[in-house]
């Protein structure tokens, strides 16, 4: 079995891979930061050299551990934000049959919208909605051949709800919210056995945080534990999946309480983010 995520040098991604590398997956991660990639797969090899020592012993072998034995793990740097280099990514990794496909990849950006800067928004949009748009359809036309396969594209909480001071992230993670939705209804009318899932996740403890400029004042969950959540549920064929009892109960209020009032307390909230 084959999984490609991006993002997988840290966060959310990083841990990712490594429960679908003990699932027993073949990886191939992606991110921007090469020597964050080089890094986990060489604690990904140690953990399973380490494994195999302590199972030496035939007697207490398993199916499990042999299959670890011939994991592959391909390390591709790329910067997502550029179109093309999405396409190069596919192009580089089609004769490889994916069983699952991670969106991970993005960032946020913190302010009010005439000051935040156009640049890093550009950016944002580029990674946050391009890349998911341009490898969720490049994979799934080969998924759909082959009538089996997986997406998971990452999205937010945020993209159920207004996002003053960070509205550019909120909308791209809308956008992600609705474009799997729609694939979702598509593939259920030609009756295809290809899934497609959405992890919404709230506050998580990682580097999003430091990126963004923000501090968060309602409780992170940890990566580790949204990572396992969310390949689970997807893996079960859940399309939208939102960990935490906190974030359930959001969503549930978000669709009863009208827009006016929602905008007004995420405005409040946002500004007691600012670091």
């Amino acid at each position: 079995m084959w999984a490609l995520i991006t993002g997988a040098s840290s966060g959310i991604g990083r841990d990712m891979a490594r429960y679908l590398y003990d699932l027993g997956y073949n990886l191939i991660i992606v991110a921007r930061n090469k020597n964050g990639l080089e890094k986990l797969k060489k604690d990904l090899e140690n953990s399973k050299k380490r494994i195999d020592q302590e199972e030496s012993n035939e007697k207490i072998k398993n199916k499990k551990s042999e299959n670890r034995t011939m994991q592959e793990i391909l390390v591709i740097p790329k910067d997502l934000s550029i179109a093309e280099k999405c396409v190069e990514l596919y192009e580089e990794t089609k004769h490889i049959s994916l069983d699952l496909l991670v969106n991970n990849a993005g960032f946020g950006v913190f302010g009010e919208f005439i000051e935040t800067d156009l640049e890093k928004e550009i950016d944002l949009i580029n990674t946050n909605i391009t890349a998911v748009h341009v490898l969720t359809k490049l994979y799934l036309k080969d998924m759909i051949k082959q009538n089996k396969g997986h997406i998971l594209n990452v999205a937010s909480i945020a993209g159920m709800e207004p996002g003053p001071l960070m509205a550019a992230y909120y909308a791209s993670k809308a956008y992600v919210i609705r474009l799997s939705r729609a694939i979702n209804k598509e593939l259920k009318k030609k009756k295809a056995k290809v899934k497609i899932s959405i992890l919404c996740p709230g506050p998580v403890d990682t580097n999003f945080n430091n990126v963004a400029k923000v501090v968060f004042k309602a409780p992170s969950m940890s990566s580790e534990k949204v990572a396992k959540y969310g390949i689970d549920k997807a893996l079960r064929g859940k399309l939208i999946i939102i960990p935490g009892f906190l974030n359930k109960s959001i969503r549930f209020f978000s669709k009863i309480i009208p827009d006016a009032i929602l905008e007004e307390v995420a405005y409040h909230i946002q500004r007691k983010k600012k670091i």
